[in-house]
């Protein structure tokens, strides 16, 4: 277990050992999800996409139009 503290803006730093393990690059987005009194980090990564494909039965066009999005955002942060 790894211990981080919140700033006053809210912040976190994410240790690198674990931003190396799950490949979180600047920019990268997370999802978070509450857990009953939990709170779970999930980066929104390519894998993270083919992990939930069809679970919404859109035909992949919600997939695609989030990876588009992000596709954008790359475009933007550069």
């Amino acid at each position: 277990m790894v211990n981080t503290v919140v700033t006053t803006k809210g912040q976190i730093v994410i240790p690198s050992k674990i931003r190396r393990k799950y490949n979180i690059k600047r920019g990268t987005k997370l999802y978070i999800e509450e857990r009953g009194d939990e709170l779970v980090l999930k980066p929104v990564t390519q894998e993270y996409f083919e992990k939930i494909a069809g679970v919404l039965q859109t035909k992949g066009k919600l997939s695609r139009a989030l990876l588009e999005e992000r596709s954008k955002d790359k475009e933007r942060e550069t």
